[in-house]
C-alpha cells in the first residue's frame, strides 16, 4: 500500500501544481497538456512497479459494466461533439451575440439574461462547450462597452457548473457516478431537478449579493463593434433535430433497454455521416466537419484512464475499503458530508478522477453519499480552477484576452459561492431521498 500511496500521492500533487502554474506546455502550433501527462506518466508507473498488475487494470478498463471508464468517455465525447456541431453551425456565438445586441438598458438585466441562458443551454449541452463559447463574447463586449467583465464571467462559470447538476450528461462525473449505482437518466432526474433548482437560484442570489455595486453602476451601454452572426441553417436545423432525439432517447433508456453510451454514439455517428454528405454535395471539401471533430476534448481519453489505473491500484490495495470504512455510514447524513467531501477532493484531484476514486468508495453502500458527491463533483468546480477541466480551459482564453484573475480572487469567489450553494443543494437532496 505505501509505494501506491507514494504514487498516488505525487502524482495528485503534479497535477495540482501543473494547473495552478502551466496547465500547456506550447511549442508552435502543437500544444501538450502538461496536467494529462504527469496523469499518464503516474498510472504507467503504478503499472512498472506492479501496484497494480496490468492484467487486473485491463479487466477493470475492459469489464462490462455501466462505470466502464470507455463507455463514459464515449458518451461524453460523443455528446461534446454534438454541440461542437452545433457551436460550428454557429447557435452559442448566435444566442450570446443576439443577447448582447438586445441588452442596451444595464450590467443587471445582461446579467441575469447571461446567466439563464447559460443554464439553459448548459442542462441540453455540454458546460464545457457552452463555457467555450460565452466566455470570449463576454470578454469582447465587456472590452468594448468599457465595463468590468469579471460579473458576468463568474456568474457564467457558476451557473455552467451549478445547473449541470439537473440531467445526468450535464457532465462526465454525472454519468459515471450515477451508473455505478444502475441509475437510469429519468431516475437520476426525479432526484435531482429540485436539488439543481435550488443551487442554482441560491448561487445567483450570492452572485447578485458580490456584485450588486458592479451591476448596478451601469443603467446603459455604449458601444459598438458587436455584429450579427450568420448561421447555417441547415447543419444547425440537422444538429438541433439530432439533438433533440437524443435527448428524448435518453430519457427512455431504461425502457428501451439501450444503454446510454450507445444512444449518444449512434446520433453522434448520424449527424457525423449527414455532415460529411452535406459537405461532399455542397463545398465538395470535409474541411468543415475535420474542424469539428479536431476541437473535440481528446485529452480527457488519457487523462481518465490514466487516473482511473490509479484509482483500481488505491482499490487493490484496500486503501478505498479502509476509508469507506471510516466515511461511508449509510444514513441521510451522508448527503452532506459527501456532498463537501466531494467538492474538496475534486480541488485535490479533479472532479473526474475524484468520481471515479468516490465509486470506489461508496462501493454501493450509500446513495446518499453517490448523489452528494454528484453535487460536490459540479458545484466543487467554481471553488478553484483544478476543481475541473473546464476551469483549466475557462482560465487560458481569459489570459488570452488579458482579464487579470489571479487564483486568489479565483478561490475568493468561488468559495463565497460555492459553500451556500452546497449547503442549499444537499439539505434539499437529504430531504428529497
Amino acid at each position: 500500500m505505501t509505494l501506491t500511496l507514494i504514487i498516488s500521492g505525487l502524482t495528485i500533487l503534479s497535477l495540482v501544481l501543473s494547473v495552478l502554474f502551466k496547465p500547456y506546455i506550447e511549442k508552435g502550433h502543437v500544444r501538450i497538456g502538461l496536467y494529462w501527462t504527469v496523469c499518464l506518466i503516474g498510472g504507467i508507473a503504478i503499472l512498472i512497479s506492479n501496484c497494480l498488475p496490468l492484467s487486473v487494470a485491463i479487466d477493470g478498463i475492459m469489464a462490462n459494466t455501466s462505470v466502464n471508464p470507455l463507455k463514459i468517455l464515449t458518451l461524453f465525447l460523443s455528446m461534446t461533439l454534438i454541440s461542437e456541431f452545433l457551436d460550428d453551425a454557429g447557435f452559442f456565438e448566435y444566442v450570446a451575440n443576439r443577447i448582447f445586441l438586445r441588452t442596451k438598458n444595464g450590467s443587471l438585466k445582461l446579467f441575469l439574461i447571461i446567466y439563464f441562458t447559460v443554464a439553459f443551454l448548459t442542462i441540453i449541452t455540454s458546460n464545457d462547450i457552452i463555457i467555450l463559447t460565452f466566455t470570449p463574447a463576454i470578454c469582447i463586449f465587456s472590452k468594448k462597452a468599457k465595463i468590468s467583465p469579471l460579473p458576468f464571467l463568474i456568474g457564467e462559470f457558476v451557473a455552467a457548473n451549478t445547473w449541470s447538476t439537473m440531467l445526468i450528461v450535464g457532465n462526465p462525473t454525472n454519468v459515471y457516478l450515477a451508473q455505478s449505482f444502475g441509475i437510469g437518466f429519468f431516475d437520476y432526474f426525479k432526484v435531482m431537478w429540485l436539488p439543481s433548482i435550488v443551487g442554482g437560484v441560491c448561487g445567483l442570489l450570492v452572485l447578485l449579493l458580490i456584485f450588486r455595486k458592479q451591476l448596478l453602476s451601469h443603467t446603459k451601454f455604449l458601444f459598438d463593434g458587436i455584429k450579427e452572426i450568420k448561421i447555417k441553417k441547415a447543419p444547425l436545423i440537422i444538429a438541433l433535430v439530432h439533438l433533440a432525439l437524443c435527448l428524448v432517447a435518453l430519457a427512455v433508456s431504461d425502457f428501451i433497454g439501450v444503454e446510454m453510451y450507445l444512444i449518444c454514439l449512434i446520433a453522434c455517428l448520424s449527424l457525423t455521416l449527414i455532415n460529411l454528405v452535406y459537405g461532399l454535395i455542397k463545398d465538395r471539401s470535409v474541411k468543415a466537419l475535420l474542424h469539428t471533430y479536431k476541437k473535440a476534448p481528446y485529452e480527457l481519453i488519457p487523462f481518465v484512464l490514466s487516473m482511473f489505473v490509479i484509482v483500481l491500484a488505491l482499490d487493490y490495495c484496500g486503501f478505498t475499503t479502509l476509508v469507506s470504512n471510516l466515511l461511508v455510514t449509510g444514513e441521510k447524513t451522508d448527503s452532506i458530508s459527501f456532498g463537501f467531501l466531494s467538492a474538496l477532493a475534486s480541488n485535490l484531484l479533479n472532479n473526474i478522477p475524484m468520481s471515479v476514486l468516490a465509486e470506489k468508495i461508496i462501493a454501493s453502500k450509500s446513495v446518499y453519499a453517490l448523489f452528494g458527491s454528484v453535487i460536490g463533483s459540479n458545484v466543487g468546480a467554481f471553488i478553484t480552477p483544478i476543481g475541473a477541466l473546464a476551469g483549466i480551459m475557462w482560465n487560458k482564453i481569459l489570459r488570452s484576452y488579458k482579464v487579470k484573475l489571479s487564483f486568489g480572487k479565483f478561490v475568493l469567489y468561488g468559495t463565497a459561492v460555492a459553500i451556500p450553494t452546497l449547503l442549499a443543494m444537499t439539505a434539499t437532496l437529504y430531504f428529497v431521498l
